[in-house]
């Protein structure tokens, strides 16, 4: 061969191996959008059970495409404290099995048939079809579905034509002999294992490695003896993913990379030196023989078919063998105590925005009921004041501090991908009432120092001002469970109840201050227990205020429409029969009972 043909060679396979991996990354990355966040949410809650794990595993990864993909979003979903070690390594076990299903997709090139209807299956038959259809979709349908389903469509047909230009480009070599010669000597089960590992390293996939190995065999005679090593070898090589995924990861996230490399190594190893031991015994007769592009997909299948199920039962030593490592230490487990709960808002599920927008709203949900935890605990320590409650409220407040930096941060990430129309108005809703919540915790942390002011000045409000101030308490206490139900269930119905409600409290309020001055004219009470009830008073109306807002925000979102004040505004001004049976309801309700002064 001439140096232009070497060249154009060279260019032909790098150039097809490239088409592979981007048209892989693109129907990998379709896939995932298409499950909208959903695959990870069911795979963080099905793992409990080791086998339902390790099936899980197997369907993710051969839905996606690529076990580095599946592996890395597992270090994720450990990292992030979702998932333990234990529920992780059987889904990586799967995870193994199910990455063997893209070589048998790819397999279908080796179809060869004078059969017009067989013919068809052949992917250089329909895969132009494929991309037009993709291409037609992803261009002009409005529906981020269908945009997700023509991506697939168009990853997939940029992968098969990169398998097509890749078997073409080396089909001069089955004349060359000193290629020949090159190829034989990865029959040497060591060079050929190698070759494998070194070569899956770079490229980052396994099933680009043995994507090459199956277009060279459609062009050039490849034997069992010089496929078998190197598909070994892939198997060992594509753990570099999720190391290089683990770097930044806490040191379960980088434990969960170890157990991905301990199993392909132990497996690889293993089938390396009992295959060879017995070959050196027996001498296998089909070593020599071609293999074709369905005995490479066979070998590679064979090996995890037989090996991830042996291992199964023994999950928990690849875990040892990672704990062994990394060992546990003392200042892990203060940490581990001190950021549960924030690590789901990991950066990886970045480059899976509706699966980032879904965990940090079930953070934004922790975050609500934590305010609620402490407004609750706040208003207790009203007439019983305890200092260990006290410090529970103080450790709730800062904690909701804690979330609402680090959502608000995480969510403006989040928004700098493209997301759908829904996603789109549930990460407005979540922008929009974090900073009420924490402003809710704020109040509880300022009712809780005023119980303590009280309780060490030995003051309490007379029984008439309890009773009404309990009532206050519990139509704030009410107006909070709705705005987390209808926050919890972006339920526009249910935010709408609570503007009645929110409009009573301010009566009760209003009422309350009233009946105070009457009693302070009358020497009934004191001027320091006017402070303490105005001061937890606006605290409750303020809240029911926040409460409000969220309320506002889910019906804003709803309605593409982003005017709190003039919304508010213009519902009182058009109150109907139905508004004002709402609000007569909660004054019922809530009712102060009648005084003599």
């Amino acid at each position: 061969m001439d140096s232009l043909e070497v060249f154009t060679l060279i260019a032909g396979l790098v150039g097809g191996l490239a088409m592979f991996l981007y048209g892989m990354n693109v129907m990998s990355g379709g896939l995932t959008k298409a499950a909208g966040g959903k695959l990870e949410s069911v795979l963080a809650k099905v793992t409990e059970k080791p086998f339902i794990a390790y099936l899980f595993g197997v369907g993710v990864t051969a839905l996606v495409q690529s076990s580095s993909a599946s592996t890395v979003m597992v270090v994720g979903l450990v990292n992030s404290g979702i998932m333990t070690l234990k529920q992780a390594v059987n889904v990586i076990l799967g995870a193994n099995l199910g990455t063997t299903f893209t070589a048998w997709l790819l397999s279908l090139n080796a179809i060869s048939s004078d059969n017009f209807i067989i013919n068809l299956l052949k992917p250089r038959s329909f895969t132009p079809f494929l991309a037009l259809i993709g291409i037609a979709l992803y261009m002009f349908a409005k529906n981020d579905k269908k945009k997700n389903v023509g991506t697939i469509l168009l990853g997939f047909a940029v992968l098969m034509f990169g398998m097509s230009s890749m078997s073409d480009a080396v089909s001069p070599l089955k004349d060359v002999e000193s290629f020949k010669a090159v190829l034989t000597t990865f029959s040497n089960p060591l060079i050929g294992f190698l070759v494998g590992i070194i070569f899956t390293m770079v490229i980052q996939s396994s099933a680009g490695t043995i994507g090459v190995l199956q277009a060279l065999s459609l062009s050039v005679t490849v034997s069992y003896s010089v496929a078998i090593p190197v598909v070994v070898g892939a198997e060992v090589g594509t753990c570099i993913t999720a190391i290089l995924s683990s770097l930044g990861a806490n040191k379960n996230g980088k434990r969960t990379a170890l157990m991905h490399l301990y199993f392909n190594v132990i497996k690889a190893s293993t089938f390396m030196i009992l295959f060879y031991v017995i070959n050196a015994i027996v001498h296998f007769g089909f070593m020599d023989e071609k293999i074709g592009m369905v005995g490479i997909a066979g070998i590679h299948t064979l090996i995890n078919l037989v090996a991830t199920p042996l291992m199964l039962p023994f999950s928990g030593i690849l875990v040892a063998l990672a704990l062994k490592t990394i060992p546990i230490d003392e200042r892990e487990k203060k940490e581990q105590e001190e950021q549960q709960g924030i690590r789901t808002l990991d950066p990886r599920f970045l480059t899976n925005p509706p699966f980032a927008l879904e965990q940090a709203r079930q953070a934004a949900i922790a975050m609500a009921e934590m305010s609620k935890d402490a407004l609750n605990k706040a208003i207790g320590l009203i007439t019983n004041f305890d200092s260990e409650v006290a410090a529970d409220v103080d450790y709730l407040e800062r904690k909701v501090d804690k979330y609402e930096d680090q959502l608000g941060t995480y969510l403006m990430q989040i928004n700098a991908h493209h997301l759908g129309v829904k996603d789109s108005h549930t990460l407005s809703v979540l922008l929009h009432c974090i900073t009420d919540y924490e402003r809710i915790s704020d109040h509880a942390l300022n009712i809780m120092q005023k119980a303590q002011n009280m309780s060490e000045n030995k003051r309490s409000f007379s029984p008439k001002a309890q009773s009404e101030m309990e009532i206050f308490a519990s139509a704030v206490q009410e107006i909070m469970d709705l705005s987390i139900k209808a926050f919890v269930d972006q339920d526009v119905e249910q935010a709408k109840m609570i503007e009645p409600l929110e409009e009573t409290i301010d009566g009760i309020h209003t009422e309350i201050k009233r009946r105070h001055v009457r009693r302070l004219r009358k020497g009934k009470c004191t001027i320091e227990q006017g402070f303490d009830l105005s001061d937890i008073g606006t605290d409750y109306e303020r809240i029911a205020d926040h409460c409000s807002n969220i309320a506002v925000g889910i019906i804003e979102v709803d309605e593409d429409a982003y005017d709190a004040h003039g919304y508010i505004e213009q519902l009182k001004a058009d109150r109907g029969e139905g508004f004002d049976k709402a609000v007569e309801f909660y004054q019922n309700k809530y009712l102060l009972p009648a005084v003599k002064f």
